[in-house]
């Protein structure tokens, strides 16, 4: 089979951990560009994986070097360079969150409509197994009817990952445009949207800087969020969680409760009003803390896609109403209501 020609735009933590090495452990791809405006790390990484560096996404995009593009750059970006891409008639994966509003959100789409090019959102936590299966119980019956739900996600901020530090473009607003809330808050809808199989309709939020005064953007959001069929529960997203990383969720159901929550060994534990515990041993959620040898399966499913003509997992369609929910969180931190979405 002809390898996929891939090119990464947006050289910095998250290419660097994830796209980059997962296109490079995956046989059936080549990376043959790289870009990004700092042109000395877009050199150093060409070199590392023998690819062409850019400086310039659009002629990288209209090269006719490449079949596809990873998308990971602030996230101010992310709209105007896939679309160009498809515009160019090149698949696009994109990194989260797709866009900074719905318009935007549905240029991408209609773009990759235009172009009969595949749109990806680079959503991981839907590919987690433990995650699959809590939604998988759900659907067949087996917690019964869903009372509440509670999700976080944080860790101690990008300051301490990202290859810029605390000068990163995550702090500041015209290029973030939202901070945890954007980060890791949107990781968490997606995923509850996915695990409930429901859409979320109100939304109310306290979206706040409190811990990183260098910021300008939020690092603390706790949001109450109702779906269609009633169900309610919280979402926190956190760039102040010193020490380590909660990246967790749990169900509460009529029959049972659902715990999906940092376990040495069993990644969901389902615990029966019977008194019965099943503990289900389904390997770890993948972190930023492991160099991207544990694969986030995001890549394998979007070269997957585009070999073999398929439908994306996270199609921009998607990424759109798990955006939807976090600019209803602010609106509604904005108004002091409960917002609709």
């Amino acid at each position: 089979m002809k390898k996929l020609k891939i090119a990464v735009i947006g050289c910095g933590s998250i290419a660097q951990h994830r796209h980059l090495p997962e296109y490079h452990f995956n046989k059936n791809v080549e990376i043959v560009a790289v870009c990004d405006i700092n042109e000395e790390r877009a050199n150093k990484i060409a070199e590392k994986y023998e690819a062409k560096a850019y400086t310039d996404y659009k002629e990288l995009v209209q090269s006719g070097e490449v079949d596809a593009v990873s998308v990971c750059t602030p996230n101010y970006l992310h709209a105007p360079i896939s679309i160009a891409a498809l515009e160019a008639g090149v698949h696009v994966l994109c990194e989260k969150p797709m866009a900074t509003s719905h318009e935007e959100a549905e240029a991408m789409i209609a773009a990759a409509e235009k172009s009969g090019k595949k749109l990806m959102i680079a959503h991981n936590q839907r590919f987690v197994k433990s995650h699959q299966k809590a939604r998988q119980l759900i659907e067949n019956g087996e917690i019964g009817k869903i009372y509440s739900f509670r999700s976080a996600f944080g860790h101690g901020g990008p300051e301490g990952w990202s290859v810029e530090g605390k000068e990163g473009w995550f702090f500041k607003k015209e290029q973030a445009f939202i901070g945890a809330m954007g980060d890791l808050g949107v990781h968490k809808t997606d995923l509850l949207r996915y695990i409930l199989g429901e859409e979320f309709v109100e939304v109310g939020a306290f979206v706040e800087t409190s811990a990183k005064d260098f910021a300008d953007v939020d690092d603390n959001a706790v949001c109450v969020l109702k779906t269609e069929s009633g169900i309610i529960g919280t979402l926190a997203a956190s760039w102040a969680y010193v020490g380590k990383e909660d990246n967790s969720t749990i169900i509460y159901g009529e029959k049972a409760v659902l715990r999906l929550e940092d376990h040495p060994t069993y990644s969901l534990v389902v615990q029966y009003a019977t008194g019965e515990v099943v503990n289900y041993e389904l390997g770890k959620i993948q972190s930023n803390d492991d160099g991207g040898q544990n694969n986030s399966y995001v890549v394998e499913n979007f070269v997957d896609c585009v070999l073999h003509d398929k439908e994306p997992l996270i199609t921009g369609e998607e990424g759109k109403k798990s955006l939807g929910v976090i600019l209803a969180a602010l609106k509604s931190k904005e108004t002091k209501t409960i917002t609709k979405i």
